[in-house]
């Protein structure tokens, strides 16, 4: 694994530390967050994708 995939895999990593706990304390029903889930992991696939192309 070179720089180029250390850092942003870092650089997710510390944003989930970041947003993960009011993420999970406003998601407190099964369907809220399931729904929140699925437009996270649209927005994480969609800026991988973004960074895969660019770089």
């Amino acid at each position: 694994m070179g720089l180029e995939q250390i850092i942003p895999t870092i650089f997710i990593i510390l944003v989930l530390i970041l947003v993960l706990p009011e993420f999970l304390r406003s998601n407190s029903k099964l369907k809220q967050f399931i729904k929140n889930l699925f437009i996270w992991s649209i927005i994480v696939v969609s800026l991988v994708i973004i960074s895969y192309l660019i770089f």
